[in-house]
């Protein structure tokens, strides 16, 4: 079997300078609305925004791990790492999404259920210091939001982009946190029942363990080697096939190597006739041919055997269920 590799997309770094950017103005959102949220939520004792107040700094913390995961994720391959580092993204992603459930979603539902339980005495003072906290928290926890969802929109590669899909949905999520913190504030200024900011608490903590588990299921699928879009391995197999010295293509295997970078590994038959020199000529083309047509492909492997189709497709990775492509 041999491989070739190609560069990297060279928008990346353009994109990542983008990525760190937006990650470091949620950064710094998060890190002042943090400190006015639980100064607020000692001064008026109210759960909901100790909640928020746990939210942000959940969310602070996440920043660093993905200012991290932009860093670590570009650093070229070496002899321990021959394909590179870009599954560190996914890792450093994961990590995010573990912080957002212990120190945000554990955090805020136990606030609420304290809060049912023991009660809460707010004065009409501590409503109101409240309230334009989480007031000024949304203005600035909207403008974070805004700004990534606009960058995911210009973005080719979108939400694909680990770091900023955790972005957008931390903001997201602290967007609805503090709405929710404002209702069930509100609610129990007006009627005196310490029941409405509880419930408001444990909905936040309900949100943020929904939100942790889907960023982790899918930094998790990620990180054990999830295969290439089903359209682009359909597009790779179809090049293959068009290539006249191809007469099958038994079996053919990719796996995400980072943001911007796809192994891809195939099997194939030649046409009777060829001799070995010949061979080497065509596999190189090809190889050429595929990196020019999927900049994502950077690692390419093809595998000559006469090998029956048949026999290929028995191998659960060559019928393109889960893992295989």
């Amino acid at each position: 079997m041999s491989g070739t590799s190609s560069k990297e997309d060279s928008n990346q770094p353009t994109s990542d300078s983008r990525t760190r950017l937006t990650v470091v103005v949620a950064l710094a959102a998060n890190l002042v609305i943090a400190a006015a949220k639980a100064v607020g939520g000692v001064v008026a004792g109210s759960p909901a925004l100790l909640s928020e107040a746990a939210h942000s700094v959940a969310d602070s913390f996440n920043e660093v791990f993905l200012l991290a995961a932009l860093r670590r994720s570009r650093r070229p391959p070496d002899a321990r790492h021959p394909f590179g580092y870009g599954k560190e993204r996914f890792f450093w992603s994961l990590l995010a999404a573990v912080g957002i459930f212990v120190m945000g979603g554990c955090f805020s539902v136990f606030q609420g259920v304290e809060a049912l339980r023991n009660g809460a005495d707010e004065k009409p003072s501590g409503y109101v210091a409240g309230l334009i906290v989480l007031g000024v928290a949304l203005l600035a926890e909207g403008a974070s939001l805004a700004r990534a969802v606009l960058q995911a929109r210009r973005e080719d590669r979108g939400l694909r982009d680990p770091a900023l899909r955790t972005v957008v949905a931390e903001d997201g999520t602290a967007v609805i946190g503090v709405l929710l913190a404002i209702v069930g504030m509100v609610l129990h200024m007006v009627t005196g029942q310490v029941a409405w900011e509880a419930s408001a608490s444990l909905a936040i903590g309900v949100l943020l363990v929904f939100v942790a588990y889907r960023l982790g299921a899918d930094a998790r699928t990620q990180l054990i080697g999830e295969a290439a879009d089903p359209e682009l391995s359909d597009r790779i197999r179809q090049r293959l096939a068009e290539e006249p010295e191809i007469d099958t293509v038994e079996a053919l295997f990719t796996m995400k190597l980072g943001l911007d970078s796809t192994l891809v590994a195939a099997r194939v038959d030649l046409v009777p006739g060829l001799d070995s020199e010949r061979v080497e000529e065509v596999l190189v083309r090809i190889k050429g041919s595929l990196a020019g047509t999927f900049a994502e492909t950077d690692h390419i492997f093809l595998d000559v055997t006469d090998r029956s189709a048949q026999e290929a497709r028995e191998s659960p990775a060559a019928t393109g269920e889960r893992g295989g492509a």
